[in-house]
């Protein structure tokens, strides 16, 4: 016979827990990303987009996901214009995330290579590469990471082209700085930060946040065409979990346009990159079991972002709810309820609800209760009925 060997008292201790939802979850379920309406599942849905010139809404599309999305809308910049460059810790093997597999090996270690480990040093350079005319995207490997360059982005990045005047040239037009941010489940405190709302007190910026495989391709061709610097910000945990037809051709989406993505009368929830998936959960359970029709918006630019589109949907509506995963004080939310609050107080029904992550440092085990989920926003389109 073999031994009997008792369980470990540490077995219970090690299980990950962070992933998981409730027993018996009637609304914390997993998000079903392949058959979610913000996605495009057949090649039909995709090219049928308004938004899509005819040179891609008349080709062909491929099933991806965002990182590939992303790593499609890099390959088009390095091959279309030769002042592109790519560069970032690791990216010449294709970045923590794979976005920039294979573009080494195409490009060549000129055009996408590697930097030290300093994020002042790769912003540094990419103002200095954009203010001489070359195009550069750099990489920060995690958000998180970004604040040693705070000084070179604020001070220069987003100077530079007001300092200029009229004097061409003398700008960082073409400068994209990406990113990933957001929660994954277990990132604690260093790998889960959304810090889009610091970005977005700087004018002279745009920040960018695309919710999908189409989205992050056309959004970030457009920022790299841009003449303004831009913080291209990629939900993480949407790498590989968001999965679309995404048409072949390149194309470019409106920056500084929201998107309605669901109509509606009674409520207007407004967000964007992640949370999304969450409000169309919370918004599909209040329909059924409350009789209401809540209207859906993608902000896409949180800076500056489309406030006559938002306004325009409030004022039908009466009701506002905004949903992001950074932290609530000073974020987005309370840009966007202040200038509904002025644009829409005749209309309102009740006031401005903000969903947002709690203000507190993520923890490793608990960063689910830390940020929004089904229930709070399906709490809160409740609550702003029964006001």
């Amino acid at each position: 016979m073999k031994p009997r060997i008792s369980p470990s008292p540490w077995s219970k201790i090690f299980v990950r827990t962070y992933a998981s939802h409730p027993a018996k979850a009637r609304l914390n379920q997993p998000t079903d990303y392949s058959s979610t309406p913000l996605l495009h599942h057949s090649a039909k849905a995709s090219l049928a987009n308004k938004e899509l010139p005819p040179s891609a809404s008349k080709g062909t599309t491929s099933r991806i996901n965002l990182f590939q999305a992303v790593n499609a809308a890099l390959t088009h910049a390095l091959r279309s214009d030769q002042r592109t460059l790519l560069f970032g810790e690791d990216v010449a093997f294709g970045g923590v995330f794979r976005c920039s597999m294979n573009l080494a090996t195409e490009f060549g270690d000129h055009r996408v290579f590697n930097t030290p480990l300093s994020e002042q040093g790769i912003v540094g350079f990419a103002a200095g590469a954009a203010m001489e005319g070359m195009r550069p995207i750099a990489e920060v490997q995690f958000a998180d990471y970004v604040f040693p360059a705070f000084d070179q982005i604020v001070n220069e990045v987003a100077k530079a082209r007001y300092r200029a005047g009229t004097n061409e040239g003398m700008n960082c037009g073409g400068l994209v700085i990406r990113m990933p941010s957001g929660g994954v489940g277990h990132g604690g405190l260093y790998h889960t930060q959304s810090p889009e709302s610091l970005f977005t007190h700087v004018p002279g910026l745009r920040i960018v946040v695309p919710r999908s495989p189409v989205q992050a391709k056309g959004l970030l061709l457009a920022a790299i065409a841009c003449n303004d610097p831009v913080i291209f910000l990629e939900p993480k945990i949407l790498y590989r979990a968001a999965v679309e037809h995404v048409p072949a051709e390149p194309y470019t989406l409106p920056l500084s346009t929201a998107e309605i993505l669901k109509e509606g009368k009674d409520v207007t929830i407004v967000s964007y990159g992640t949370p999304l998936y969450l409000c169309q959960n919370a918004l599909a359970a209040a329909e059924k079991d409350f009789g209401c029709s809540v209207e859906l918006i993608d902000l896409r630019t949180v800076y500056p972002w489309d406030r006559q589109t938002v306004i325009a949907s409030v004022n039908k509506t009466g009701r506002c709810i905004v949903v992001h995963e950074s932290m609530v004080n000073a974020g987005v939310g309370a840009e966007v309820a202040a200038t509904v609050q002025e644009g829409c107080f005749l209309r309102l029904e009740a006031p401005v609800q903000r969903v947002a992550g709690w203000s507190t440092h993520a923890g490793l085990a608990y960063e689910k209760f830390n940020i929004p989920d089904v229930v709070r926003i399906y709490d809160s389109i409740r609550s702003i009925l029964e006001y």
